[in-house]
């Protein structure tokens, strides 16, 4: 992070301020002070400021909207009203309002209406001063503090909601974010929690004046709005010291002492700083004391970021932007403006792909996305704890705490340019500084460094996304990492690996910590707090070099080649040093002794504010810096003219910079614009162009022969080109290495033709459609034709041939083929499946029907490939997947793969068309295939898929038996009577179709092999004999059984009692017992007493009976045929139905006889 002061206004004739609030809506800016001053600024958009340079090639626009300090009043209204000072102003965002109090207690709130600030409402105590006043988030309530403890809360419309009388001196209120609760500050440091509706109150502890003799009068009591519902704002006070509090019951809340006097703070709109304003006292060198006004900004968990001094004698207020990229400062009679430039996590690489990461209000844990600016194509993914990015050529490197309790880990994880993790490392210590080079990875805390030397599998920046977590790491201990305290490198370069990072870590912190690490192929440096810069030698790791710099640095750099390091100290103060070269022959002896050399000498350069530095690529004298609002490229450190800028620059190359407006992508990380990219040119570049378009190609040569550099000899040969002029191209392209660019020239050369040579040199422009048209004006259509295809612009082919002459059907049908390639792999099957069609590219056609499931056409396809076509084969596996097995058959058919086609049947459990397969082709292997999946299925118990299975196969016999079987299971497990009924009609029923089937096959044709072994009776297992014989009589017994029960709970006795007489010749199928039991049951109920004993006797009689239920039985009978005598009534008729004559029942030797006469 980079502060810095970027502007300053001036109130009229010297008034000095007292308060100044910015609206974070819409950039208002109140500032009130001395002799009832009020004014509302406001400053103009960025977009609208204009001074931007040139060499941009992205237009002034662009890079005016990249400008970070708008240095033009939009509005400056001065707003009358108060007498005294105004010294409290806050805004109401919600309903765009500002209310403002002076010294006299009067406060009034201003209205805009059309451009203009009115009052809209005034009030007036007349009893104290108004110490503070805050609205709530959604601007509905306002609270009013006074001096003498009275306290007022009002809604927006002015009305009074409660009061309440406090017996202490009020000096700061804030709401907390849920605007459910109040927080009191006193002027005697006590701080009071009240309900917003005055309801309750509690008063917090205060730990920040513990033990101390100083004052602790509260000072100022800030929320932000983006903590969580139920914390607190941070509280300063006097003695300045400083409590940030987690939640009203923290007994241990952050404690940060910052050294100064008359302190006032803010938090910035998201919570991500603080700032806090006040008076630092230092001596000089005469020992005197010296007030100087300063602006510490700390992070949410009061870690120190940055000191900013600010000219005058007391600032007296301070206001963030709604962004947090600004803050202003009233300071006597002027407003400060400072810049902030945070430090956001992201890097560039692989040469188009921008990483950032950002945190989501709905996540825990942060996102990171890589942005690929060329495509436009992005990749997010999750990432908890990111502590330090940083990229080299094609790779990333992210370094996370492991995110588990309890665990001091940390991971390395090399990423390609799509965030797929390629190798990825454990480590024991916190890193705080981190390089990459090719295949080197430097991490290093305040005192230990680690080299670890990666390999990475050989893939492209194209691969997938696998979904693999940046955690998922594998946990090995690997040889190739070195670890070494900073303050012993004796062993670094002695062929020892290193020592533990456990051990390490035991050893004593020094006192000379590492403050930045930078690191290219062959070198490594990192650099102390001392000012001492330690140069190590790659891949040995050996100290080669020791370097002492009379400041503190804060970051360091290396050019391309390693020759000088830019280094950047906390106030932003930039020098650079020229290393040691390297002198062949040197001995041995005189290297490696870490002892400080003079051969690193400052160089006469430096520059103040400098936040940002990238050195070219591929010019070791060039380098870009960002200072302030402005980008400078320097030249062997000769500076070019400055360009308005506000981006992080990402990379420097062939003398083009490109830098990222991160500020603005932040906004909406999710939706990143190509817009947020600027490419500016260097000054050699622009000059470059300017002499060749305005001068001429000779000076142009001549200036770059003076400024050479491949990407400005390129300009020439572009320009020698469009000239014809091949010789000076000629030198040009030998000066750029570019061979295939002179093998070009010298297949121009043999040209005759001007106009040729023109349209070859355009389409070496890429400008083809110029190129065509000078063909087309020369009446060669083949050779626009042949340009067309080299482009694969294969739309334009067909125009071209459909308008006459230049091609052949050949061209045509290839043109097509080429078309649906296109559209294939861009996954519209469908308008690639009208191409192929006609390309009559048939294997990619078969394909497309099946991705957009059109099955009847590629079943019409198959029917129009000629028999034997391999092509046959590939869309019957298409149809057997989607389970056509109809269509899939005949394909099979049609190249003769006859096994294939059944086994496709069995697979899809089609047996009788397997069956009839092989009946007509004489296949005879199904048999042993159908018997051993039946087999399967009986061991895992699925009778009902056998006895489908033998259904389809017309396997009647074996599907009736198992039926049967079924239902003598379902008998004897007492299941339900319907059931046991539906599975014997079902037996019947299959033995049925068993008879038909072997009258068909023995009444009229030859018998075929290979149905004889699958329909004819088995004669090894027949089927048994009842079931053949009187296949129905299982489902009669159940029927008979049914139905005397139906009847007899119907009310028709004397019918239940002949079924149930009829139900005794199927004791076979039912109990004897159940049988005789329901023939008594009913008998009794219909007095036919005969019969009833009769049952009694056989029940007595079964041999299944045991001697108590044969007692019971008897005991049974006795109780009955004591009142009962058993005989049967006379007189049972029933009319015939045929000739209505009377039908009289008769039992003769317990067999029913029915007669009619």
């Amino acid at each position: 992070m980079f502060i810095y002061l970027s502007k300053k206004i001036a109130i009229p004739n010297g008034v000095k301020l007292r308060t100044v609030a910015w609206n974070n809506d819409q950039g208002w800016i109140a500032c009130g002070g001395e002799e009832g001053l009020l004014k509302v600024l406001k400053l103009e958009n960025a977009a609208n400021a204009s001074g931007a340079g040139d060499g941009q090639t992205g237009g002034n626009e662009r890079l005016n909207k990249a400008a970070a300090a708008p240095s033009n009043l939009s509005m400056n209204q001065t707003l009358e009203g108060h007498n005294g000072a105004v010294v409290v102003s806050t805004w109401n965002i919600q309903h765009r309002k500002l209310t403002t109090s002076d010294d006299n207690g009067l406060i009034i709130v201003w209205i805009l209406y059309k451009g203009i600030w009115y009052e809209e409402m005034i009030n007036n105590r007349n009893k104290s001063v108004v110490s503070d006043m805050q609205w709530n988030k959604d601007g509905g309530k306002i609270c009013i503090i006074y001096e003498d403890g009275a306290v007022i809360v009002g809604s927006v419309d002015g009305n009074r909601l409660w009061g309440k009388e406090l017996k202490t001196n009020l000096s700061h209120v804030q709401w907390t974010p849920d605007g459910q609760r109040i927080l009191f500050g006193t002027a005697a440091g006590e701080l009071h929690l009240y309900d917003s509706t005055d309801k309750g109150s509690k008063l917090l502890q205060r730990f920040s004046s513990i033990h101390e003799d100083r004052g602790h009068g509260l000072v100022s009591a800030r929320n932000h709005e983006r903590i969580a519902k139920n914390c607190l704002p941070g509280i300063c006070f006097e003695n300045g010291k400083i409590q940030l509090m987690r939640d009203e019951m923290d007994v241990a809340p952050i404690i940060i002492d910052t050294n100064l006097r008359h302190l006032n703070m803010k938090w910035n709109n998201n919570g991500s700083l603080l700032a806090v304003a006040g008076v630092q006292y230092a001596r000089n060198a005469q020992g005197e004391e010296k007030e100087i006004n300063v602006v510490q900004f700390y992070d949410p968990y009061g870690q120190f970021l940055r000191l900013l001094k600010v000219p005058g004698k007391r600032i007296n207020a301070l206001s963030w932007e709604y962004s947090g990229l600004r803050i202003a400062l009233a300071v006597d009679s002027f407003i400060y403006f400072a810049n902030v430039r945070p430090d956001y996590k992201w890097t560039f690489f692989a040469g188009d792909v921008l990483a950032y990461t950002y945190h989501r209000p709905d996540r825990t844990e942060s996102a990171l996305t890589f942005w690929n600016t060329k495509t436009n194509e992005k990749y997010t993914k999750p990432v908890s704890k990111l502590l330090l990015m940083t990229s080299f050529g094609e790779h990333s490197l992210l370094v996370t705490k492991l995110d588990e309790e309890g665990t001091d880990q940390y991971i390395l994880t090399v990423v390609n340019a799509i965030g797929t993790p390629q190798e990825s490392k454990y480590i024991e210590f916190e890193p705080k500084f981190a390089a990459i080079t090719k295949h080197h990875v430097f991490v290093a805390s305040s005192d230990i460094v680690l080299h670890w030397h990666f390999k990475v599998a050989a893939t492209t920046r194209l691969t997938a996304l696998d979904g693999r977590s940046l955690a998922f790491v594998v946990r090995r201990t690997d040889a190739r990492e070195r670890a070494f305290h900073i303050d012993d490198v004796t062993i670094v370069g002695a062929g020892i690996s290193g020592a533990s990072v456990l051990d390490l870590k035991t050893k004593r912190a020094t006192a000379d910590a590492i403050v930045s690490i930078a690191a290219c192929d062959a070198t490594l440096l990192v650099a102390r707090l001392s000012g001492s810069i330690h140069q190590f030698v790659l891949p040995s790791m050996t100290l080669d070099n020791k370097y002492s710099i009379p400041f503190r640095p804060q970051s360091i750099s290396l050019n391309c080649d390693a020759s000088r390091v830019a280094i950047l100290d906390s106030s932003g103060m930039l020098k650079l040093m020229e290393l040691e070269k390297k002198t062949p022959g040197l001995p041995k002896t005189s290297r490696g002794t870490g002892a400080p050399r003079d051969g690193g000498n400052l160089l006469n350069f430096e520059r103040k504010d400098v936040w940002d530095i990238r050195w070219s690529d591929d010019n070791p004298e060039l380098f870009a810096i960002m200072e302030k609002t402005r980008m400078y490229v320097f030249r062997n450190l000769d500076p070019e003219e400055p360009i308005t800028c506000a981006g992080y620059i990402c990379c420097f190359n062939n003398l083009q910079i490109k830098a990222a407006m991160l500020d603005e992508i932040m906004l909406q990380p999710d939706t990143p614009s190509r817009e947020q990219l600027i490419n500016i040119e260097t000054k050699s570049l622009r000059d470059t162009r300017n002499i060749l378009s305005q001068v001429g190609l000779a000076d142009g040569h001549q200036f770059v022969e003076d400024n050479p550099h491949p990407r400005l000899w390129k300009l020439i040969v572009d320009a020698a080109l469009e000239q014809l002029d091949f010789n000076i191209a000629q030198k040009a392209l030998v000066k750029c290495m570019d061979y295939p660019g002179l093998q070009f020239i010298k297949r121009l050369q043999k040209m005759d033709d001007n106009l040729k040579q023109r349209a070859e040199i355009a389409a070496f422009f890429g400008q083809y459609e110029v190129a065509e048209k000078v063909y087309l004006d020369m009446d060669r259509k083949d050779l626009a034709i042949e340009l067309r295809e080299k482009t694969g612009d294969w739309f334009r082919v067909v125009q071209l041939i459909k308008s006459g002459g230049g091609g052949d059907d050949v061209m045509l049908e290839k043109a097509w083929n080429h078309i649906g390639d296109y559209y294939y792999d861009r996954q519209r099957w469908s308008q690639a499946a009208t191409y192929y069609a006609q390309g009559r590219k048939f294997e990619r056609l078969a394909e497309c029907y099946y991705l957009v499931e059109d099955y009847d056409a590629l079943e019409k396809l198959a029917l129009n490939l000629p028999e034997g076509n391999p092509l046959l084969r590939d869309i019957a596996e298409n149809f057997v997947s989607v389970g056509l097995v109809e269509e899939a058959v005949r394909a099979y058919l049609k190249i003769g793969d006859i096994k294939a086609a059944v086994d496709t049947c069995v697979h899809l459990n089609q047996w009788n068309t397997a069956v009839d397969l092989a009946q007509r082709h004489s296949f005879k292997d199904i048999e042993g295939l159908l018997t051993q999946y039946a087999s399967h299925l009986l061991e895992k118990g699925k009778k009902l898929e056998v006895i489908e299975l033998y259904r389809k196969a017309n396997y009647c016999e074996k599907s009736a038996n198992l039926l049967y079987e079924l239902a003598q299971e379902a008998a004897k497990s007492n299941k339900s009577p319907l059931i046991i009924k539906k599975m014997y009609v079902l037996a019947a029923l299959e033995v049925e179709r068993y008879h038909q089937l072997t009258r068909m096959e023995r009444g009229g044709q030859e018998a075929v092999p290979a149905l004889e072994g699958l329909l004819a009776e088995d004669a090894k297992a027949p089927m048994e004999s009842k079931f053949l014989d009187n296949a129905w009589r299982g489902a009669e017994a159940y029927h008979f059984y049914m139905l005397v029960q139906r009847q007899f709970y119907a009310g028709n006795i004397e019918a239940a009692v002949k079924t149930a007489l009829h139900l005794r010749e199927y004791d076979d199928i039912l109990d004897a017992k159940v049988i005789f039991s329901l023939l008594g049951l009913v008998s009794i109920h219909a007095k036919r007493f005969g019969a009833c004993s009769k049952a009694f006797m056989k029940l007595e009689a079964i041999p299944a009976t045991s001697d108590h239920e044969v007692e019971q039985f008897e005991k049974l009978a006795l109780n009955i045929f004591t009142k009962y005598p058993p005989h049967e009534p006379k007189g049972h008729h029933v009319a015939c139905t045929n000739c209505g004559g009377v039908i009289r029942d008769r039992f003769v030797q317990d067999i029913l006889t029915i007669f009619c006469y």
